[in-house]
């Protein structure tokens, strides 16, 4: 049985980021490349290929809207870590980022320069434990002794390992094998593998072969939820904090529009993921989207001065890695408090 490794040091995040940044730049178009430089009239911002406020943001082209004279930089990730790796970098000035692995930035000596500055959705049953159907395992317990795969530092993971603790299981119980999401469906697809933990969209073309065991939603549940941030660089914060605010100004009218345009948010995603509008319906349907009125709630993010339960959500879930040994130490309430940034956030509700 192999044992998680505890996560990558700061050193090797750093070493690493160049390389993940011109994996991910690489799917881009041309048009969407921009200098690591920096500058006022640049926004580059890391998305995932997953359904969210970001994905309506760049469809309908809300940014460029209210940006006009910005040149806005859409970069594919494929995993927070990935993410964490390119904003040590200084690759980018916003993205989508996992509680977890918001929660292994802001650990140890040298956090990395960013802070939350949004919610894009909490997870649900768009996160999920699958184990493959021929394996006959029907519960998280079965799963002691066999494979499972899910992306290392991901919400994901976190997940995981909440799961498996709840059932009485251990890391060493099983064998944790780090892949990111098209590697584990190739594996699952040879039989490499006999469980794996991952999102849409590969969570469901494993589904059609699989037995579902958990789900984040069942997990956050159970007192460990996971959700999917928004963070913006310490850099942009200094240099252009306006930026942020049509930004965020952008993902407030996203929210809103998912409630309020089902139709049209369904064809906005399925026209930036490749897929049917019966599959991107289906997609939504599985994730929790917050009202703009909820994100900046003491519920959620909070206002202003005033964090609200994120709080204590990122700060449990740095405890909970440290206890299971996937980071040195657990960021205290204060550091973690020292990265949220929730000046003007009750603007948007304006």
């Amino acid at each position: 049985m192999s044992r998680v490794p505890q996560g990558p040091s700061r050193r090797h995040l750093l070493a690493g980021a160049l390389a993940a940044v011109s994996a991910a730049v690489t799917g881009c178009s041309a048009d969407s490349s921009a200098s690591a430089s920096g500058g006022s009239k640049q926004l580059r911002i890391g998305y995932f290929a997953f359904p969210s406020g970001d994905l309506i943001v760049k469809n309908r082209k809300l940014l460029e809207k209210a940006l006009p004279d910005y040149k806005i930089s859409w970069i594919k990730f494929d995993s927070g870590a990935s993410v964490n790796q390119a904003f040590i970098g200084g690759s980018l000035d916003v993205a989508a980022l996992g509680s977890s692995p918001f929660a292994r930035g802001v650990s140890g000596g040298s956090p990395i320069p960013y802070k939350v500055a949004w919610i894009l959705d909490v997870a649900g049953e768009n996160e999920a434990l699958i184990a493959r159907k021929a394996t006959g395992i029907s519960d998280v317990a079965g799963l002691k002794g066999r494979k499972i795969a899910t992306p290392f530092a991901s919400t994901s993971h976190y997940s995981l390992l909440a799961a498996l603790e709840t059932a009485g299981l251990k890391p060493s119980d099983v064998e944790l094998i780090d892949l990111q999401p098209q590697p584990i469906l190739a594996a699952w697809q040879r039989g490499d593998i006999d469980a794996a933990y991952v999102w849409l969209p590969t969570l469901d073309e494993l589904r059609t072969t699989g037995t579902q065991l958990t789900s984040s939603k069942e997990v956050g549940a159970a007192g460990k939820p996971t959700l999917d941030l928004a963070v913006v660089s310490d850099d942009l914060i200094t240099r252009d904090p306006q930026a942020i605010v049509a930004w965020r100004e952008a993902e407030a009218e996203a929210l809103r529009l998912i409630k309020s345009d089902p139709d049209g948010t369904v064809k906005a995603v399925a026209a930036e993921l490749g897929i049917s509008s019966a599959d991107a319906k289906a997609q939504l349907a599985q994730g929790v989207f917050l009202t703009p009125e909820q994100v900046v709630s003491a519920d959620w993010l909070g206002t202003d001065d005033s964090p609200g339960k994120l709080l204590a959500y990122v700060t449990d879930t740095g405890r909970f890695l440290a206890g299971q040994k996937q980071i040195d130490a657990a960021p205290s309430a204060d550091v973690v408090r020292e990265a949220f940034y929730l000046k003007g956030l009750s603007d948007v509700l304006k």
